[in-house]
């Protein structure tokens, strides 16, 4: 995980932002509309839980597109380009890049449709989403996706047991924070069941159904004294592939 996405420690970064809003622009609405309608339209919705019917949704999106997708489009930015742009800047980015990407549009025609509306703001946008779609579409923000699988497998650790954070390969994209690799924890919870990631990450380890649980550490192990407030736990969930036994 590249710099910008671990930031938990380090100094001299200048003032945070601390801005409450979800949205700050009106614009940035239609970006997590966008988001949502290709999540609700993925291709992987096929073995999600709950179903959906992929096989009779008429739409002409036949992409995966899951949470790990947009964060993957972020995570592969230029470290100094990313402090650029504002949060759904990147999210635009992304969905731009990848929509590109599977051929659904080509750079010129994203780029002449782009000009054509800042010239002329008011101009009708496309045809808004069939009834289906739109069912759909409000499905899947009631019930969204669940990563809960069957797993015949027993969890690794219990509640109680001393563990290290691993410290795998770096991909392109992860649920490890960089800050917890090789530090010790206590497991504090084992979740019930079983969860898969969107995608596989590879040499990462996550993808398939595994146990995940939650770990407390103590800020001094990971920051260290002068860095921590006495008496401070920090909590993080974490998918098994990410514990180890302590060395």
């Amino acid at each position: 995980m590249k710099l910008q996405h671990y930031l938990g420690g380090l100094e001299n970064l200048g003032p945070v932002d601390f801005e409450k809003q979800v949205f700050v622009q009106e614009w940035e609405k239609r970006i997590f509309g966008i988001h949502t309608t290709m999540m609700a339209e993925s291709a992987h919705l096929i073995d999600a839980l709950p179903k959906y019917p992929m096989n009779t949704l008429p739409t002409a999106f036949k992409s995966d597109w899951t949470w790990a997708s947009l964060r993957t489009g972020a995570e592969a930015m230029q470290p100094f380009e990313y402090f650029k742009f504002r949060y759904y800047e990147k999210w635009l980015g992304g969905i731009s890049g990848f929509f590109v990407d599977q051929g659904y549009i080509s750079g010129e025609e994203l780029k002449s449709r782009a000009e054509f509306y800042r010239k002329a703001p008011d101009a009708p946008l496309p045809d808004m989403p069939s009834a289906p779609i739109r069912e759909q579409i409000v499905r899947y923000l009631n019930e969204g996706d669940s990563g809960l699988r069957p797993y015949p497998g027993a969890a690794l650790f219990r509640e109680g047991d001393v563990i290290t954070v691993a410290n795998p390969v770096a991909v392109d994209h992860t649920r490890l924070p960089g800050y917890l690799r090789n530090k010790p924890g206590k497991v504090v919870e084992v979740y019930p069941g079983a969860f898969a990631y969107f995608v596989n990450t590879g040499a990462d380890g996550i993808g398939e159904a595994m146990p995940v649980y939650r770990v407390a550490f103590d800020a001094m192990d990971i920051w260290g004294e002068e860095k921590s407030e006495p008496n401070t736990t920090l909590y993080a969930d974490l998918f098994e592939a990410y514990l180890q036994a302590p060395l």
